[in-house]
């Protein structure tokens, strides 16, 4: 059964690359973009793929957050196309709209496990006790003063609340290429701007009060998060936003928040007391599968409980590994050709 999928999906993709099986080979390597934070997990499993399998190339993984590399992946079918999106969030309905219009319409999601988000300053600096609300007040360009819309008068974390550290406030976030930046802003900024109990206005007025932030102690970081990174270490008062596994590899140099009275950790997120974290995932364009070499075995691979189960070489890295069930069902969906549709969403 698994030969006839694979060989009716090199059929159709041959078909949807429009040329012949040769020059549809011509591109013998799997290329992948997207996600930051899927970045540092897929380039090791691309290594170990290399290693596991020398009659395929080793994959080639960019970056360029988790929309760019989404973008890329809709922009069609061929050689001169990506084969796989890494995402730190759930593909939208409008991107697989602009996939559909573009021709890529076997889109296959791979959900791959956990991580958090975290909020991490220099480790010689005080101790943060985060609320959402404490966040949307420092970041927020206008916030609710006396029942009034007021540009925010904030400097210090202390004059927010009297717990948190008399540190200057210095907020440097993912900009809006990356999936961590969506998610931050769902968890995080929008129930802090709920808890904020702003004056009475419509639904658009409300999302744009919640999510217009300040330009005078924020910095949108476009890049990856060692540009976080280097952000804290030219402005030792600044906080970063980072995933969970970064942090993680950087503790020697980073204090962690907590959030909501909970430490972020490898368990605090497997066990859902972590309020700020989120599923990681891998597009597939089904048809590429059959044309360029090793794309079914790489997912296979990359979904093995060597590399992403309990005690797999992806959770020494960092990421949170998911239910063995739910691994099963998206290895299931694969290997029966489940595509997404906007309709799933």
């Amino acid at each position: 059964m698994k030969t006839a999928l694979y060989a009716s999906a090199a059929v159709i993709a041959l078909a949807a690359f429009g040329t012949t099986a040769a020059y549809a080979q011509s591109r013998d390597t799997i290329q992948i973009a997207g996600s930051s934070t899927v970045l540092p997990f897929a380039s090791i499993v691309a290594e170990e793929f290399g290693a596991a399998y020398p009659e395929f190339n080793t994959p080639v993984v960019g970056s360029g957050g988790s929309s760019g590399g989404l973008r890329q992946f809709c922009e069609g079918v061929g050689e001169n196309t990506i084969d796989i999106a890494n995402a730190s969030r759930r593909i939208k309905a409008s991107e697989i709209e602009a996939c559909n219009a573009a021709g890529v319409n076997d889109i296959r999601e791979i959900q791959i496990g956990y991580d958090g988000i975290v909020f991490a300053a220099a480790a010689d600096k005080g101790d943060f006790a985060l609320e959402p609300i404490h966040v949307y007040k420092a970041i927020a360009a206008q916030v609710p003063v006396d029942g009034e819309m007021v540009d925010n008068p904030y400097t210090n974390w202390s004059e927010i609340d009297a717990s948190l550290p008399d540190q200057a406030i210095a907020l440097a976030i993912p900009a809006s290429n990356h999936g961590t930046r969506e998610v931050f802003e769902e968890k995080v900024v929008l129930e802090g701007c709920e808890a904020a109990e702003l004056p009475e206005m419509d639904e658009d007025a409300m999302e744009t009060a919640c999510l217009t932030f300040r330009q005078d102690v924020v910095v949108e970081i476009a890049g990856d998060y060692t540009e976080t990174l280097a952000r804290l270490s030219a402005n030792p008062d600044t906080i970063g936003v980072f995933g969970l596994s970064f942090y993680e590899q950087n503790r020697d140099t980073l204090k962690v928040a907590t959030v909501e009275g909970v430490t972020p950790s490898l368990e605090t997120v497997a066990a859902g007391e972590y309020p700020v974290s989120r599923p990681l995932f891998f597009y597939v364009k089904g048809e590429h599968i059959g044309v360029v070499p090793g794309i079914e075995d790489y997912v296979q691979f990359f979904m093995s409980d060597a590399i992403a189960g309990n005690g797999g070489i992806l959770e020494a890295a960092g990421m949170i590994p998911q239910p063995a069930e739910k691994t099963a069902e998206v290895i299931s969906n694969f290997e029966n050709g489940v595509s997404l549709t906007a309709a799933d969403l």
